[in-house]
């Protein structure tokens, strides 16, 4: 039996898949465009018996049918960011040993000296398409690995997080049922398509259901609110930080533009938050003026989503609901003792959907595991009323200050309220006397120069002393990783570490 995403495909044969600049293709484009590039991988070999291969190529039609292929041709995916300069690069293709690169024609300058160095042969992704005659394409089981994707960690190199084809098909199959995805859908794509939130929650959703996946080659505002207006997307998923450049945009239309805008995002089924905390301010203002409540939900690339709000109920600011289907989530203290509702507690996850290992990192992949298999995912959270709320990273938002445990990411929301903040990143840096002293970097609205101590009056009255940032800087932007989510290791830059 060939792998279950390309048996559904052959369902859905005469219907749309893919929508691109250049073109429409339905999923018989799918399965025979693929089919041809497994054929060309294969190269008379019988299968690639998980042999790696690197993707370079754009969000495009290019890169669904490359990916496509590989896994139909046994082998394992490992996408690589676009936006990466060779450095980055090349610790890729240096962790993840692939036996060739795959790059598109536009970005062949960028791959081709790292490549030569390492005597890796370079495959044009346009190149693998053009047809010719199909070989038998081979049997792919379901354990077998399937992608290897790489996480921005919060210290150290990334690490690569190995998913099988069965990892995939879970994580697909418990969105599927908690969004209620659906042939009819037509859903919106313009994140990076090197992590999970691009890949599996759009793209491999939109395609295991015969859904209608819609590609954009990158982000734009404008370009996203026109797309929207016409009212035939049902599902629209990205970013806080897309959000909230969507709503600046938004801001800057005439009364007509917004009210074709508002009415196009009004008509969508369900919009998703997620990838980095949702503030509530964008929140409110994204469901003003569209009438949308965002859906936010939990997730990382080891486990694919864990814990989304409903698609039917209430949805509170700052909660992420429940376990999605198919999916076991507790809390635990340091102890690794369950933890009573209201009470902080680390969140450790058990399902299909759970990634096996990372990538020639054993020692890691058993430290990341309790005995009894549950994933450490090095989160904090408390349940609350029934919901879970992510309270932050234990090594970068959960901090330590006068012997308070403190979230960085609640400090942030109320900042965030202010009306003169645009955005926020609290961090703690090292403090003989605190242990953590809370510091908070800002991107201002406006110039006034006396905005931080306006904001230390404001923080006092919402917040507790020690959870008043001892230092607030206003810089004119924060330092962000490619999905556009804050990197605080960087943020901690802006601050002058405590004198011995």
């Amino acid at each position: 039996m060939t792998l279950h995403l390309v048996d559904r495909a052959e369902a859905y044969s005469n219907r749309t898949a893919i929508v691109v600049e250049e073109g429409t293709y339905t999923y018989s484009d799918l399965l025979r465009v693929s089919g041809t590039v497994a054929t060309r991988l294969l190269s008379g070999r019988d299968n690639l018996n998980a042999g790696r291969i690197c993707i370079l190529v754009p969000p495009g039609w290019d890169y669904v049918v490359t990916l496509w292929g590989i896994w139909r041709a046994g082998g394992v995916a490992v996408p690589m960011a676009i936006s990466h300069p060779p450095a980055e690069l090349a610790y890729v293709i240096e962790d993840a040993k692939p036996e060739a690169i795959i790059a598109h024609p536009t970005l062949l300058d960028r791959i081709g000296d790292l490549a030569e160095e390492r005597g890796l042969p370079v495959l044009e992704s346009s190149a693998l398409s053009q047809e010719i005659p199909l070989c038998e394409i081979p049997i792919v089981q379901e354990e077998r690995p399937s992608m290897i994707l790489y996480t921005s960690g919060t210290t150290g190199r990334p690490k690569g997080v190995v998913l099988t084809h069965k990892n995939i098909r879970s994580q697909v199959e418990s969105l599927t049922v908690a969004w209620e995805w659906n042939h009819e859908d037509h859903i919106l794509l313009h994140l990076p398509l090197h992590h999970v939130h691009g890949i599996v929650n759009i793209l491999l959703s939109a395609l295991w259901n015969g859904g209608t996946c819609e590609i954009l080659s990158q982000f734009n505002a404008v370009e996203v609110w026109e797309r929207l207006s016409r009212r035939d997307i049902t599902l629209y998923m990205a970013v806080p930080t897309v959000y909230h450049r969507l709503i600046e945009a938004w801001k800057r239309a005439d009364h007509a533009t917004r009210t074709a805008w508002a009415s196009g995002a009004r008509a969508c089924r369900l919009t998703v938050s997620g990838s980095a905390a949702l503030p509530v301010t964008t929140l409110e203002l994204w469901e003003e003026m569209t009438g949308q409540r965002l859906l936010e939900r939990y997730g990382m690339t080891e486990i694919g989503m864990a814990l989304s709000n409903p698609l039917d109920g209430k949805r509170r600011p700052g909660y992420v609901g429940n376990a999605l289907p198919g999916m076991e989530v507790r809390l635990v203290d340091d102890a690794n003792h369950l933890v009573a509702e209201g009470e902080p507690g680390l969140i450790e996850v058990r399902g299909p959907t759970v990634f096996n290992e990372y990538w020639g990192h054993p020692k890691e992949t058993e430290a990341a595991f309790t005995t009894d298999g549950w994933f450490i995912t090095g989160d904090q959270a408390v349940v609350e009323m029934g919901a879970y709320r992510i309270l932050g990273r234990s090594s970068v938002d959960i901090l330590k200050t006068g012997g308070e445990k403190i979230s960085a990411l609640e400090i942030e929301g109320v900042i965030l309220t202010h009306p003169e903040v645009r955005e926020c990143a609290v961090v703690g840096l090292p403090d003989l006397d605190w242990g953590d002293r809370v510091c908070a970097a800002i991107v201002s609205e406006g110039e006034d120069h006396l905005l931080a101590e306006k904001l230390r009056a404001f923080a006092k009255k919402r917040l507790a002393p020690y959870k008043v940032p001892k230092e607030i800087l206003v810089v004119p932007e924060l330092p962000r990783n490619t999905m556009g989510k804050v990197t605080k290791p960087e943020v901690l830059k802006f601050f002058k570490p405590d004198k011995a």
